[in-house]
């Protein structure tokens, strides 16, 4: 399920003022029971710490990442949940957010994330 527009709204209270949201997608932490929601602006990829027990309710900033900051790759093992490393953490998000954090990768790449042209004479 998308993000709601009332989630959305609390995640921008929390964000610098002028930030404008491009991606968002909620994750829980494997190694505790911890839910944030990853914020991706123009200028910052931003890990918003929820409420206990609760993906919708953001009480806060807990990091702030450069947008250059790369989220993926997506890492799928089977039946478990796709997961993301975002600084220290380990993160479990749902399969129908693995194309966000994708598109949002795919907006910070340049050469030096690309293979090299296997045939670049052509």
């Amino acid at each position: 399920m998308p993000v709601s527009s009332v989630v959305r709204r609390r995640c921008r209270e929390l964000l610098p003022a002028g930030e404008q949201v491009r991606y968002m997608f909620p994750a829980s932490s494997v190694a505790a029971m911890r839910e944030y929601l990853i914020v991706v602006t123009d200028n910052t990829v931003t890990v918003l710490g929820c409420r206990w027990f609760s993906r919708h309710r953001p009480a806060g900033v807990l990091a702030t990442y450069p947008r250059r900051t790369k989220l993926g790759p997506v890492e799928l093992y089977g039946s478990l949940s796709p997961t993301v490393t975002l600084g220290p953490l380990l993160l479990e998000i749902d399969e129908e957010y693995v194309s966000v954090v994708r598109a949002a990768d795919a907006e910070i790449l340049t050469a030096d994330y690309l293979p090299p042209d296997p045939l670049p004479d052509l």
